[in-house]
């Protein structure tokens, strides 16, 4: 038989006539439909195999496997089954400053700097502890115009006119104010005021708790308005920088926990919440920011550190999430980890807290209804497809198209094709896809093939001829005198070359004929099917 081709003249008579058990063929290669007929594939020429009757076919979308083929198949099946699950997703950061913990000591007015105490960097210090004390001739000035403000004031209280007073007085609070933007504190101008003592000497006090963590002047050194001192930086808190993919980063919301394992100290845990989510996509890695504060009570989270952290998510409501941490709770609208049991104000941003649930979380477990869960070798994917086998009835297997969610520990959500209880096939799906292939019904590879033999067999094919081919050319070589070559034998010719003769003095090797001695063979009988000879 030859080969087959598309053409019009149809392979198959009347297919009313065809009875329902007839017995269709189909390449093994799964180039083309099923037909009814058996012959040669159009495609790839193997030879068309007998599939199954049309009884086993079922609705198109199904085999029947009776128990015995099951058996020897080693075909086994579980339950879909709802429940309720977390999705674990990992990513690693490095720590980083809290931001908000960041102060900078600049100079307020041109001078010297005259001694230091926090001589070096890494110094803890307190709110108000002097840092150093800084000399300046413009600060003097300043408070000599402050003490003389202050004795007219006081000698207008007498019988000076009321409007000569309240000038004085509105002088010496120009020139209070005038030492505050020099940076001196109430404190020192009251004492000022109270001692009648002018001094050029100003002492430089932290502006919060920290550590020092630069130190830009020495000792003796001018500086100038505006020039940068100290740096201190609020190591109680840190923050851990992520990057999440976005599927990641659409289940993450402020105020979820996260726990993460520094790279400096394996098998200690840090639990932190999250502060913020990136509304971006970065264009270049295409991931999502996430920051996470960490408190660090103990400093001993080092910044630049590295971190694994783990964001368990609760799945089975997008609108609202379960923490029984967070049960009855206030928090902070800027920092998630400071939390109350009744309304107050935050304790570093001062801001008034919110109940937890204004982010999405709630107090009531059952509004989480859970997810299906299949294990994970239940689903078969290929590309952006994935396809599961549930057995509808005893040994009736269907396919079934279904949309995935996220990996759950030893198994995976099904977001959408399948129903709790349903069976699905665990063990033996991939042999249950190969017969879904070879009986013609839908399957992982091809999951738009028709789903009816009948429908898909009406395709026209017609025999090839191989007498219609054009004959094999003979193969010669040409002649040494340059003549053209003789192509008038039969269609096949075969090259042989001479054999080697060895001469009485050429014992070692063979002798080797010269160029143009070489000469074909008579070509062997030989037969070709459909071919006269």
């Amino acid at each position: 038989m030859g080969l087959l081709t598309d053409a019009n003249t149809p392979l198959v008579g009347d297919l009313d006539n065809q009875t329902e058990d007839s017995t269709s063929y189909i390449c093994p290669m799964m180039c083309t439909p099923p037909s009814l007929k058996p012959g040669r594939c159009p495609v790839c020429a193997m030879e068309l195999v007998a599939a199954a009757s049309g009884n086993n076919q079922a609705d198109g979308r199904s085999i029947v496997i009776d128990s015995v083929a099951r058996r020897v198949a080693g075909i086994e099946t579980v339950t879909v089954e709802k429940i309720m699950a977390h999705h674990a997703i990992e990513s690693i950061g490095e720590l980083e400053y809290d931001q908000g913990g960041r102060k900078t000591l600049a100079a307020y007015v041109d001078g010297r700097i005259e001694q230091l105490y926090a001589d070096y960097t890494g110094v803890k210090v307190s709110e108000k502890d002097t840092l150093a004390v800084l000399y300046s001739p413009k600060l003097y000035s300043a408070q000599v115009e402050l003490l003389l403000a202050l004795r007219a004031r006081e000698k207008s209280q007498g019988g000076t006119l009321a409007r000569v007073a309240d000038i004085n007085e509105n002088l010496q609070r120009s020139v209070r104010q005038r030492l505050i933007e020099l940076g001196m504190t109430k404190n020192q101008i009251d004492a000022v005021e109270r001692t009648g003592r002018a001094d050029s000497r100003l002492p430089l006090l932290a502006p919060t708790n920290g550590t020092v963590v630069k130190k830009a002047v020495v000792e003796g050194q001018y500086v100038s308005e505006g020039d940068t001192i100290y740096e201190l930086a609020d190591l109680s808190n840190v923050w851990l920088m992520l990057q999440l993919f976005p599927e990641d980063a659409a289940l993450v919301r402020y105020g979820v926990k996260v726990r993460t394992e520094l790279q400096s100290l394996p098998g200690q845990y840090f639990d932190g919440r999250v502060a913020f989510v990136d509304p971006l996509v970065d264009p270049q890695t295409r991931t999502v920011g996430v920051r996470v504060v960490i408190p660090n009570p103990d400093g001993i989270l080092r910044i630049g550190d590295y971190a694994t952290a783990t964001i368990e998510v609760p799945l089975g409501s997008a609108d609202a999430m379960y923490d029984p941490e967070l049960v009855g709770q206030w928090i902070s609208p800027r920092h998630p980890h400071i939390m109350s049991d009744g309304p107050g104000n935050c304790s570093i941003c001062a801001m008034p807290l919110v109940p937890a649930t204004t982010f999405g979380f709630t107090d009531d477990p059952s509004l989480n209804k859970g997810v299906l869960v299949v294990p994970r070798d239940v689903v078969l994917s290929a590309g952006n497809k994935s396809v599961v086998y549930v057995e509808s009835e005893p040994g009736h297997f269907e396919i079934r198209n279904v949309v995935l969610g996220p990996v759950v520990e030893d198994g995976i959500v099904i977001a959408d094709g399948l129903q709790a209880g349903e069976e699905v096939a665990r063990k033996g799906n991939f042999l249950i896809d190969s017969q879904m292939q070879l009986v013609g019904n839908p399957s992982l590879i091809d999951p738009t093939i028709a789903t009816s033999v009948t429908d898909v067999s009406r395709t026209t094919v017609k025999p090839i001829d191989l007498g219609d081919l054009p004959p094999i050319g003979p193969m010669s070589v040409p002649p040494s005198d340059g003549s053209a070559p003789d192509n008038s034998g039969s269609p096949t010719q075969t090259m042989r070359l001479a054999e080697p003769s060895f001469s009485s003095g050429e014992e070692n090797g063979p002798s080797i004929p010269p160029v143009g001695e070489m000469k074909l063979a008579d070509p062997p009988a030989m037969s070709v099917p459909g071919v006269a000879p």
